[in-house]
């Protein structure tokens, strides 16, 4: 049986800023690779955390069947939100435990209809300590947020340069 892992990051300059999200997929039978393929995108302003978000979106939605998949992730908010906390947030009605509406409910409510298709087991690793499939997700995701910095840098708007969110 082929098995899938997502490795899933965010990337942000600023917070909000211009953002990119990087996915890394590698499909495995036993130990054997038979098939690998990078995901990114970006918005002009955004935050961390949608981009962490919307990584593993497009991770889901990039499977054309239901499959097995680990989506590692080095967000804790992602796996504990999608894992710990989404229940309760929906039993209150997208309000957290203080009453407050849950920001990214969008997302989070497209990432937990997405995962309703698949087994899916989330798995979270520190950050920036040389795990391979973590680094390049990193770097897939800044690779994301390139157009939409270069943008920004260059003093005109991502309105103006024709910039859109970018898929690939």
């Amino acid at each position: 049986m082929v098995e899938v892992t997502a490795y899933t990051d965010g990337a942000c300059s600023g917070n909000p800023g211009p953002g990119g999200w990087g996915v890394l997929l590698i499909a495995r039978n036993g130990d054997r690779i038979v098939g690998e393929r990078e995901l990114k995108g970006g918005e002009a302003d955004t935050t961390n955390n949608r981009m962490e978000l919307l990584a593993a979106i497009h991770a889901l939605e990039a499977l054309t069947r239901k499959a097995r998949i680990t989506v590692v992730t080095d967000s804790q908010y992602l796996r504990r939100g999608i894992t710990d906390w989404i229940g309760n947030w929906k039993r209150r009605g997208w309000k957290t435990a203080s009453d407050r509406p849950v920001k990214n409910r969008d997302l989070w409510m497209r990432l937990d209809d997405i995962q309703q298709q698949h087994d899916v087991v989330w798995t979270w690793v520190r950050g920036h300590r040389g795990h391979p499939g973590n680094e390049r997700s990193d770097q897939i995701a800044r690779d994301g947020m390139q157009p939409f910095l270069s943008a920004r840098n260059a003093g005109g708007s991502v309105a103006d340069s024709g910039l859109r969110e970018v898929r690939h």
